[in-house]
């Protein structure tokens, strides 16, 4: 049984050529991006084709026949393209499986070959189940197998078992997006400036000394009906609209034809007011994409984000016509996004359901539900509880496609947002909370009451009452025990206050030893009888410090809302003339407005 999870399997016997880490990265590669159940390499031995290495599981040994090698190599021999050849039971009969009721089996090959020609080996995807290539993924096989070619060459030249002059794993990954047309480019968007990598302009056929940094220049070459789209996103990113930026648009190329581009980029820098500084990015060449297949944008989002630096869970999500839900494919990110591992959610996708909280699985369900429904971007912010971290939140964004047989496909990633989170609470509260009391703050009940004013004028017939409230005497208490003691009784009444309101009700500190509460739903005669059963609440409940103990008293005034006011502020006002009279008529009162 060939078996790996997750470092590869070299499986040559003693004495022949080893894989290396490069072999084992590109067939992780091959396997993650096509979904396969395993991937191997296998080259020619004295008693037939012999695996070299296995991404996967498979059982042993493997029975394939020596035709498909032989074509192969004649393609490689002849100078021409890697041959990717379809086997799905035409070229080769089906492969044993782990549960011997299913058929399988080799589903495509593709020919690797040295620099100078040669069949070296054959690069195999298998399968549980018939599978094609469209024409899009097989152009993108062909692409790795010209970059493993070298690869395999280094390998078979080196003793078995040293390694000897095998470059680092990454290597590979360098070479398949040098073969891809990828450059980067690093704006500084102060100076107006763009400076572009050799590969870039090379991808529009310059030389390195060719292209100016002009980013005027860089908005010329843009395709005139493009360009406005292009400059809205990236003012769009810029203004903080965007968590980066994504374009796809066509180019003008040197010599004066177009190609279609895909852009990434994201703000590095902004300076104190939040202004943009630095951006950087990558370009990607999708002509040949484009021209192969229009359903090609999963594999140019998957080649780009190999080069994004994604501190998360890069992932393939897909949800079968039947309702089957699972990830085909899950970074290592998926370990602190979710604590699970990618085997835990390669069948099904419950293992994540249950991490996220209650309060969100619902919205959760909803938005991929709609996603597929209307084929949008998937993005939310929503809670997971984690055995080891707790409660975190987690910031999701991906691009779906429909499949073939109804399904759909997702691509994107998921990111801790917590601490941002954090921090947006932290000033939502110093915007809206009273440090001392933990009431609102005169802003934010304003901000409650207005909108409460709104709904009432809405409907018509709706009821509010309003009442102003100023402890009695509160400047003398100052004056006589001092200010700490005095924003203990600020402390203390808004908790007797807090006691005494509704869940509905909007209570908040409006300055000073003024307070006021809006009773959405309660008439004239409730906000008198509210104002009575606070102020025996208060009578009752002095304030005690040490051996101290203070009382306390409180005047009221109150009036109702009125869809006929311009504003909450009218109805303020009369409630401050009513506390007035309260507070003339000796104190500790409860007066409405008019009376």
């Amino acid at each position: 049984m060939l078996t790996t999870e997750t470092g590869g399997t070299r499986v040559a016997p003693a004495g022949s050529p080893q894989a290396d880490a490069e072999c084992i990265a590109l067939l992780h590669l091959a396997r993650a991006h096509f979904g396969s159940a395993a991937a191997l390499i296998v080259v020619p031995a004295a008693g037939g084709p012999h695996p070299l290495a296995c991404v996967g599981a498979w059982p042993m040994p493997i029975p394939i026949p020596t035709d498909p090698f032989t074509h192969a190599a004649g393609h490689a021999a002849s100078g021409a393209a890697p041959a990717v050849l379809p086997a799905a039971g035409e070229v080769w009969p089906p492969l044993p499986t782990v549960a011997s009721t299913e058929a399988s089996g080799c589903y495509a090959a593709c020919a690797l070959h040295g620099r100078h020609g040669g069949h070296l080996g054959t690069l195999l995807l298998l399968d549980t189940a018939p599978r094609t290539l469209d024409a899009a993924r097989h152009a993108f096989l062909a692409q790795l197998a010209t970059a493993a070619g070298p690869a395999l060459e280094r390998v078979l030249a080196s003793p078995a078992g040293d390694g000897a002059g095998a470059p680092i794993a990454h290597d590979l990954v360098a070479l398949a997006l040098k073969g891809s047309g990828t450059g980067i480019w690093d704006r500084d968007i102060a100076k107006g400036e763009i400076h572009y990598s050799a590969e870039w302009k090379a991808m529009l056929g310059y030389e390195p000394h060719e292209l100016g940094n002009r980013i005027e220049d860089a908005v010329e070459r843009v395709h005139p009906d493009d360009r406005a789209y292009v400059q809205a996103e990236m003012r769009m990113h810029f203004e903080g609209g965007s968590d980066r930026y994504e374009v796809e648009h066509r180019i003008r190329c040197k010599d004066g034809s177009y190609k279609w581009i895909c852009s990434r980029g994201k703000v590095v820098s902004r300076d104190i007011a939040g202004r943009a500084l630095r951006m950087v990015g990558a370009t990607t060449d999708i002509t040949a994409l484009r021209e192969a297949a229009t359903r090609h944008q999963q594999t140019i989002d998957l080649i780009t984000n190999l080069t994004d630096e994604v501190d998360g869970l890069v992932f393939q999500y897909r949800e079968t016509a039947d309702g089957q839900r699972f990830f085909s494919y899950a970074s290592r990110g998926i370990g602190q996004i979710y604590e699970l591992e990618a085997r835990d959610v390669a069948t099904s996708a419950d293992a994540v359901d249950a991490r996220i909280d209650p309060r969100d699985l619902a919205a959760y369900r909803r938005s991929l539900r709609e996603s597929a429904a209307n084929l949008t971007p998937w993005r939310l912010e929503y809670r997971v509880w984690l055995p080891r971290q707790g409660l975190r939140w987690r910031q999701g964004e991906a691009r779906p496609r429909r499949l073939p047989e109804g399904g759909t496909l997702w691509h994107g990633f998921i990111t801790d947002a917590t601490e941002r989170k954090r921090i947006e609470a932290e000033l939502h509260e110093l915007a809206t909370i009273d440090h001392l009391t933990e009431l609102a703050n005169r802003r934010d009940f304003l901000a409650q009451s207005e909108a409460e004013f709104a709904r009432l004028r809405r409907v018509g017939n709706g009821v509010a009452a309003v009442l102003m409230l100023d402890l009695d005497h509160f400047k003398a208490l100052n004056d006589r025990w001092g200010h700490a003691l005095g924003d203990r009784a600020l402390r203390h009444f808004a908790q007797l206050l807090r006691q005494e309101a509704r869940s509905s009700d909007i209570v908040g500190r409006i300055g000073g030893e003024e307070f006021a509460v809006v009773l959405p739903g309660l008439g004239i005669d409730a906000a008198i009888a509210f104002g009575m059963r606070l102020q025996r609440r208060v009578s009752a409940s002095p304030l005690v410090v040490d051996d101290l103990r203070v009382a306390l008293t409180v005047s009221i005034g109150i009036d109702r809302m009125m869809p006929t006011d311009p504003g909450v502020d009218q109805v303020l006002t009369r409630c401050d003339k009513a506390l007035y009279l309260a507070k003339a008529r000796g104190r500790n009162r409860v007066e409405l407005y008019g009376e």
